[in-house]
């Protein structure tokens, strides 16, 4: 063997052991990407955990708490299916709740004995006072307990309130501190909900660029037609935004996604504005530019013209993503305004018409395409 086939075969070597030291590292690279990418897993294995450690912290506890082991779990599941500052208002509100229907129950109780009229006086006090505004979303925490410690706990009525209240609070304690521990960082459910947002806008947006395209205008009913429901799709995303925000304060974890979190905020600063250039242009077009109107506000000169910059404006929506939107479709969108505007420069001097609806369209279409450029 000559010394040059001893050397590839050395590296040869040399390079598969490289291969197989890398290859773990990559797979525990992409599993990070698909846990990041699925927080639902996170969500279900930190409840599950959480569950897990209060039913033993119940069973170890002195009675009467052991002989009801299985409330503690419950306190748990509530603080782990939020976010880190929210599990903590939560739990508060939902140990309030408790409390407060299993004074109903028992208040009740020492009137009446169970039947049917005493459930039926409990679950209707306690649907009432769980719309107090200081239980939030956990006021149907008042009307469980108050069943519960009337139904069940009728046996050992202190004993039992006192087991149910003081286990959630322990569940409810323990699933805090794993939220502390892991805290949620809700970012592929809002990139997915920004992605909705921008393809929904995208979408609109195109549609009237096709209403425009044709030999006339569309009637009332095309433009329905053309119509997309944004405002569903633009609350959904500010309420992932919302969360976002929210489970980012005091997040260990915010330091290796900040860029990807600092990027969703300038997207969703982005496809605000968006959508409120994109809710104008609708109300001005389907107004104004429709058949059987005499003052159109574009006409057949205008509107394709304006079809072109409508077109060049969605094709800069649809590059928003994690990147700012591409330089080249901004300017193309400018300078698509800028050919409307000329041609309704134009308009006016031939035409004894203000075009000032037509002007107004130029005017979204800058300040659309000068939200996308801004960040």
């Amino acid at each position: 063997m000559t010394s040059e086939d001893r050397t590839a075969g050395s590296n040869r070597r040399g390079s598969r052991a490289v291969e197989a030291g890398t290859r773990p590292r990559r797979v525990v690279a992409a599993a990070q990407r698909q846990w990041v990418r699925h927080p639902r897993w996170s969500l279900a294995v930190k409840g599950a955990v959480a569950a897990a450690i209060a039913w033993f912290a119940g069973v170890l506890a002195p009675e009467p708490f052991s002989d009801y082991p299985y409330y503690a779990p419950l306190g748990a599941v509530v603080a782990t299916t939020s976010t880190l500052a929210r599990s903590v208002r939560e739990s508060t509100q939902a140990i309030l709740a408790i409390l407060v229907g299993a004074a109903i129950a028992r208040g009740v109780d020492l009137v009446l004995f169970p039947s049917a009229l005493s459930v039926a006086l409990v679950v209707g006090l306690a649907l009432l006072c769980s719309g107090w505004r200081h239980f939030g979303e956990m006021g149907t925490w008042a009307v469980t307990s108050a069943l519960f410690v009337l139904i069940i706990g009728n046996a050992a009525k202190v004993e039992f309130v006192g087991a149910y209240a003081g286990l959630v609070v322990v569940g409810a304690a323990i699933g805090v501190v794993i939220n502390l521990l892991v805290p949620p960082l809700p970012l592929t459910p809002t990139e997915d909900a920004l992605d909705g947002l921008r393809d929904t806008l995208v979408d609109q947006v195109e549609a009237l660029a096709d209403g425009l395209a044709g030999e006339r205008p569309p009637s009332a009913e095309e433009w329905e037609e053309r119509r997309r429901e944004v405002e569903p799709t633009l609350a959904r995303a500010r309420d992932a935004v919302s969360r976002t925000r929210e489970a980012a304060r005091a997040n260990i974890r915010l330091r290796r996604h900040r860029d990807w979190a600092v990027s969703q905020v300038r997207r969703a600063q982005e496809l605000e504005v968006s959508a409120d250039v994109v809710g104008s242009l609708v109300r001005l077009l389907v107004e104004w530019e429709r058949e059987g109107r005499d003052d159109l506000a574009l006409g057949a000169r205008l509107r394709p013209v304006a079809a072109r910059a409508l077109d060049a404006y969605a094709a800069a929506l649809r590059s928003v993503g994690s990147e700012p939107a591409d330089e080249e479709t901004l300017r193309t969108v400018a300078a698509s305004a800028e050919d409307l505007r000329a041609a309704v420069r134009e308009a006016r001097q031939e035409v004894d018409a203000d075009y000032f609806v037509a002007g107004a369209v130029v005017l979204a279409l800058r300040r659309g395409a000068a939200a996308l450029a801004a960040t």
